[in-house]
C-alpha cells in the first residue's frame, strides 16, 4: 500500500533558498517512486487556519516515504525548506481499499 508525505506549509519566504528546494527535489524523489499528488493549484481551507498550502507527495509504500525522507538527498536540501517555511510534515501509510471509520477503534 502507499505511504505518504504530507505537509502543510505556512508563511513560506519564496526567496534564492526555497528556488533550490523546489529545483532538486524531484530528483530525490525519483529513487524512491515519489510523485506529487497535492503541490500548489487551487486549495480551499474549510475549517482552521487558511494560512498555508498543502502538499502530498506519493510513494509506493511506507517504507519508502520513510527511505526518502532520511536519504542523503532529502537531508541535504531539507534546510532550505525549514530555514524559509514553517510548517508541519508527517509520513504515513495508506490506509487500504476497505478502511472504514471505525476500523481505528479496533
Amino acid at each position: 500500500m502507499p505511504g505518504y508525505a504530507i505537509a502543510h506549509l505556512h508563511d513560506v519566504d519564496v526567496n534564492a533558498g526555497i528556488v533550490e528546494y523546489l529545483e532538486r527535489i524531484d530528483s530525490t524523489l525519483a529513487p524512491f517512486g515519489g510523485k506529487f499528488l497535492v503541490h500548489g493549484g487551487n486549495q480551499l481551507a474549510m475549517e482552521g487556519p487558511a494560512n498555508g498550502i498543502a502538499v502530498v507527495i506519493e510513494f509506493p509504500d511506507y517504507q519508502a516515504v520513510q527511505d526518502w525522507y532520511r536519504s542523503p538527498a532529502y537531508q541535504a536540501i531539507l534546510p532550505l525548506r525549514t530555514e524559509n517555511a514553517l510548517g508541519t510534515a508527517i509520513l504515513a501509510e495508506d490506509c487500504g481499499v476497505d478502511h472504514i471509520a471505525t476500523d481505528v477503534l479496533k
